[in-house]
């Protein structure tokens, strides 16, 4: 029950009832409710103070109210309200009263839903899964040498449990902000000073993402189009059409490209569908040819298994990046036919899930098949003609092409966040947005053959801040009692955690790019 003015009520949870409370309350006082829109001046202010056993709505954080004219079906009243001095972190959210919508806005007389557009929980389920199981997933048996067997394991569960509270920990962020993006949700926070630092780290990760997949594409496709059609490929034409610069330049630009177009992420559920499947065959043929490959390519019969190892920090970084999802969390929840908490954390858990046993199988067979010769891509420990890893990493390529759509839709919104902010939505400038990030991304895997330490300090360095810094962060500053409490304890934790990474992991990037004594990278010998 809600007490307002000495008086008990039910928290509405239709227009219709928040109108009429309104209204019976014009003589209360406000106090905890937060309308950051006008609205009618004949509609009075009503505080609700949420007693501990009514928290049973996702709309005891955040409520939005659209009426449709029924005459002109022009919008008549808008109007927002968020209850200030409620302790989300004790709340229990449920979406018994929400689960029968599709979103906020609904018809003026009858309280149905004007629209019913959106993503279906399998839909959003295989675009989280997607975004978890990315480029990072095939260095993670790398991670495992790296730190040693017991410890890298134990970071592999840890860090994905810590990403799978870190994302709900956003999502209630939102709720308690009334923000649906991430910039927003950081500059209600921090300010126009977090929005500027936000986008940095954002626009950095998601082009870092975009350039590494394409540059992928180009070091694997070419070399499995020679192998798997070796006459065509000593042809003049199979030259050119097998050659890197071609491969990279069609796949940009008749499947990359269209894909990217797209407004919605939720129309690349069929796509992310797609890639979730591949990346399990990746998986199905380390474990399957593993042991047919040449002995002298595994681990030398009678080497050890390292239980620890000294590059722990090197491997917290390759975990982060493989993990890291959260610049694509706000569009993925948003997307959501009935975006409530209960049904996004259920989409959470699943696909954390699925995401942390996929990575545990790669991570475990692979450094165990090769040990100490574990490479920092596990495909490239296997041989060069090898036709189901052949068949593995053109899977893995076009992974990458299905992928890259998630990133340039992170890319786009910052560029519109930060230039086109109070602007109406245009066709023309999203697809000029479009055209050049696809473009630059294209410049980047024609000339740069493996972006190596770059892509490692990008990743690191942005990973580590969005996922483990802003979320916490974020909370700490919206929940109401002091910010230092046993309450916040975790998200204080979290915070030093996600430093600690973040600097070591950029200090140690800088450390291998000097004393690496590597070439910048292999284009498979083809031009």
């Amino acid at each position: 029950m809600f007490s307002s003015a000495g008086k008990h009520h039910k928290l509405p949870t239709s227009s219709a009832e928040a109108d009429q409370a309104s209204v019976a309350d014009s003589g209360a006082t406000q106090h905890d409710v937060l309308w950051p829109t006008e609205r009618d001046s004949s509609v009075s202010n009503t505080a609700y103070e949420l007693a501990p056993h009514d928290r049973h709505s996702s709309e005891s954080i955040s409520s939005s109210f659209m009426f449709r004219d029924s005459m002109d079906g022009s919008i008549e009243h808008a109007g927002h309200f968020r209850l200030r001095n409620m302790d989300a972190a004790g709340s229990s959210f449920s979406a018994d009263h929400s689960r029968d919508r599709t979103d906020h806005v609904y018809d003026r007389e009858s309280d149905t839903p004007v629209h019913t557009g959106g993503a279906s929980m399998i839909s959003s389920f295989f675009n989280l899964t997607n975004a978890i199981v990315g480029a990072g997933v095939i260095g993670l048996p790398y991670a495992i040498r790296q730190a040693g067997f017991i410890i890298g394991v134990l970071m592999i569960i840890v860090l994905a449990l810590l990403v799978d509270w870190t994302l709900r920990v956003l999502a209630l962020n939102s709720k308690l902000s009334g923000q649906q993006t991430y910039q927003g949700l950081v500059e209600h926070c921090f300010g126009r000073t977090g929005l500027l630092a936000n986008s940095f780290f954002q626009g950095a990760m998601a082009g870092g993402g975009m350039a590494s997949f394409i540059v992928i594409v180009g070091d694997t496709l070419p070399h499995v189009l020679f192998a798997l059609m070796p006459s065509v490929g000593q042809t003049g034409f199979g030259q050119f059409v097998f050659s890197r610069r071609f491969v990279i330049a069609f796949f940009v630009i008749f499947m990359a490209y269209p894909l990217s177009l797209y407004r919605d992420v939720g129309k690349l559920s069929k796509t992310s569908a797609f890639a979730v499947v591949a990346m399990c065959t990746i998986i199905a043929s380390v474990i399957i040819e593993g042991p047919r490959i040449d002995p002298e390519l595994r681990a030398e019969r009678g080497s050890p298994v390292v239980l620890a190892n000294t590059g722990v920090f090197q491997a917290v970084g390759i975990i982060t990046f493989a993990f890291v999802c959260h610049h694509n969390s706000f569009m993925i929840y948003g997307s959501l036919r009935k975006p409530t908490l209960n049904r996004y954390f259920e989409v959470i858990h699943i696909s954390t899930v699925i995401a942390t046993v996929a990575s545990l199988i790669i991570a475990i067979i692979g450094y165990i098949y090769f040990r100490e010769k574990t490479q920092g891509n596990i495909l490239n420990n296997f041989p060069q003609d090898n036709l189901l890893i052949n068949i593995a990493r053109s899977l893995f390529a076009l992974n990458m092409i299905t992928t890259f759509p998630m990133e340039t839709l992170v890319a786009r919104e910052v560029i519109d966040q930060l230039m086109f902010r109070n602007q109406e939505f245009s066709m023309k400038r999203h697809v000029i947005i479009t055209t050049v990030l696809c473009a630059l991304c294209l410049v980047v895997g024609e000339t740069v053959c493996n972006l190596g330490v770059l892509l490692e300090l990008t990743g690191g360095l942005s990973a580590s801040f969005l996922a483990f810094i802003l979320p916490p962060a974020c909370y700490i500053k919206l929940c109401s009692g002091p910010k230092l409490s046993w309450k916040t304890v975790p998200h204080w934790l979290c915070i030093c955690f996600g430093f600690t990474v973040m600097v070591l992991s950029t200090v140690l990037s800088i450390r291998h790019a000097v004393v690496s004594q590597e070439a910048n990278g292999s284009c498979w010998n083809v031009q």
